[in-house]
């Protein structure tokens, strides 16, 4: 830290209490000072020559008491009145990033100038901060902090522009020739202590980071940092990444962990400002910050009840690289008064936003709502790796709100729906969400079992979600029975022999012999049907690594296939009723006479088990 000291004689001021302050001389003092409530009893010729306010003060008293005067708006107060005063008696003094401010107000306020006498304080002081202070990174951060308190006089004598000027400068720098101990929030490099060699024993050089002065800036006050920032931004020498990284140091370091319908004692308004601000700093490129970091802004938005424009302006960012984030950071909560406990429907604006990325052949520009951006163009194209990724994203996400018993089914299935098969190569992640809301919604109907079933394709099941589905009590029997099928038909399209379900027996159950109505499809199974069904499966399978091993020791034959068929397949009285009905389906909506939109609707289920229908159309599963 820069100082100065001013002066060569002794200090000589003593004290009386707290509210006594008096210079120990053989004269006897012939003036009281009052500055607030302390009394400074000092001698006239010492502080009237440098002063020329102390002057007219003196000569507009009476003469009846003209040995007393009150300064009750004096900035500084008395501490930097003290420093004046010591200053016109000769006496040392000491000068620092943490007073000179203060002092320097003081001085102006009691005309402590060069019109009065020359060398004054002003102009020391005026020095002092141009070589020493507003040079020094640390120390000009300190300044400015000071300035808080004298914020008023500070503007006006341009000291806080001065400081936030020195630092942006300073921030702006190659940090290759940054050489001052670059911040005094961290632990000392290696280097610095003399340990970090090379192999030849020769200190190694210092390494800058780009970031380097991020940490020291979440110090400043809300209204300083932006400041400081607008003014980095003005130069244009500092990457958008590190602004976006400083912006998110500050606001981790600022804003506190907000729930639904927090408050923190009165400091909402503070939090909403921080975030607004926040949102107004963000660099207009895409990928300037994280995703997570503006689903951060976008969470405090929502419980701070900020403006619908600033959240629509995160809702977009987030848009454009919804690929970043994770489910945890999609759990945004609901606003004080929903039932819910996320907030799903500004989910459902971000894959709007990001579906809207893929659409056109050309640039798409996006008009900033707030705060008066420049456009921004978006990239139109999103590969399908980023579409496969936001549909994982999803799933996972609805696995979790459907947790919340509260969560309408209609908000589920409008997000679910978003995303497009053709971005989910596999559904075992839909599978899990649809379980996860029949878990914690028992008290469904039919036909919202119907509609929520119908999401799901059971082609895309794996093997292991497929078993599963098999055994879960909570799926209707179509449901069940379906993904029974369709895993027999994977197995029969295998090069292993054909296992044809027309050739096995029934289904193993009394209700086999007894499905006389369409909507008995749609109960849950009982305990006793899933184990049959899941004997079913194993039969299958067993048969079918019998068979490849069969063709792998004497080749394919007739005699092979025909060995190969299980003994207690599902019936084709059974396929048949859940492939054919009486009419076309709608894809399985609740007047739907048959279940499977899109499904063979023949009687021919050998030439169904061996073909599976394309991945392009969604099927019913309901």
């Amino acid at each position: 830290m820069k100082f100065m000291k001013l002066g060569s004689k002794p200090d000589s001021f003593q004290s009386e209490g707290n509210d006594v302050r008096f210079v120990g001389s053989e004269l006897a003092t012939d003036i009281v000072v009052n500055i607030g409530d302390v009394k400074f009893y000092l001698h006239k010729f010492p502080l009237l020559s440098k002063s020329a306010r102390l002057q007219k003060m003196v000569a507009s008293t009476t003469d009846d008491n003209n040995d007393e005067i009150d300064i009750p708006d004096i900035p500084g107060g008395p501490a930097s009145f003290e420093i004046c005063a010591k200053f016109c008696y000769g006496m040392t003094v000491t000068l620092n990033a943490y007073n000179v401010i203060a002092a320097r107000c003081t001085a102006e306020y009691l005309e402590m100038n060069e019109s009065t006498e020359k060398g004054n304080l002003v102009y020391k002081i005026d020095v002092f901060l141009n070589t020493s202070i507003f040079r020094s990174w640390k120390d000009s951060i300190i300044a400015l902090h000071t300035t808080r308190s004298l914020l008023s006089w500070s503007k006006d004598l341009k000291i806080v522009a001065h400081c936030i000027e020195s630092i942006a400068s300073k921030a702006s720098m190659d940090p290759s020739k940054v050489e001052w101990s670059y911040t005094y929030n961290r632990k000392k490099l290696p280097s610095e202590n003399g340990l970090d060699l090379d192999r030849n024993g020769v200190r190694k050089q210092q390494t800058v980071p780009k970031d380097w002065w991020v940490e020291d800036l979440c110090e400043l006050d809300i209204d300083f940092y932006k400041r400081v920032i607008v003014s980095i931004k003005n130069q244009a020498r500092t990457s958008v990444g590190v602004i976006g990284e400083a912006l998110r140091a500050y606001t981790l370091r600022r804003l506190p962990r907000l729930g639904k319908g927090c408050h923190q004692n009165g400091d909402v308004t503070k939090h909403r400002l921080l975030v607004e601000t926040m949102v107004g700093l963000l660099p207009v490129e895409r990928g300037c910050v994280s995703c997570g970091f503006l689903l951060t802004l976008l969470r405090a938005a929502s419980v701070l009840d900020c403006g619908e424009g600033l959240k629509r302006e995160l809702v977009k960012r987030v848009g454009r690289q919804l690929e970043e984030a994770s489910v945890n950071d999609l759990l945004i909560p609901a606003t004080v008064g929903e039932n819910t406990v996320y907030d799903v429907d500004v989910v459902m604006n971000i894959v709007e936003e990001f579906v809207m990325r893929g659409r056109g052949s050309q640039g798409v520009c996006v008009e900033e709502e707030i705060i008066g951006r420049s456009p921004v163009v978006v990239a139109p194209d999103i590969s399908g790796a980023l579409m496969v990724t936001v549909a994982n994203l999803i799933d996972g996400y609805l696995a979790e709100v459907s947790k919340d018993p509260n969560l309408p089914l209609s908000k589920f299935l409008d997000l679910a729906e978003m995303v497009s098969d053709a971005s989910r190569p596999t559904h075992d992640g839909l599978y899990r969400a649809i379980d996860m809301y029949l878990k914690v919604h028992p008290g469904l109907s039919k036909s919202e079992r119907k509609k929520i079933c119908a999401l799901m394709d059971c082609r895309e099941l794996s093997v292991e979600a497929c078993t599963h589905a098999i055994q879960n009590e909570r799926l209707p029997l179509r449901v069940v029975v379906q993904v029974l099928f369709f895993e027999q038909a994977r197995a029969s399209a295998s090069p292993t022999p054909n296992v044809h379900p027309q050739n096995g027996g029934s289904l193993g159950s009394s209700r086999s012999a007894t499905i006389n109505v369409e909507e008995e499809w749609d109960t849950l199974p009982t305990a006793e049907e899933l184990k049959t069904l899941k004997g079913e499966l194993a039969s299958m399978r067993l048969m079918g690594r019998k068979g490849s091993e069969r063709s792998l020791g004497s080749g394919s034959s007739s005699s092979n296939n025909n060995n190969a068929k299980p003994k207690g397949g599902v019936s084709k009285k059974i396929f048949s009723r859940l492939w054919s009905g009486k009419g076309s389906s709608n894809g399985g909506g609740e007047n739907s006479s048959s279940d499977t939109s899109g499904s063979p609707v023949s009687g021919n289920l050998e030439e169904s088990s061996k073909s599976t229908p394309s991945r392009n159309t969604r099927h019913s599963v309901s």
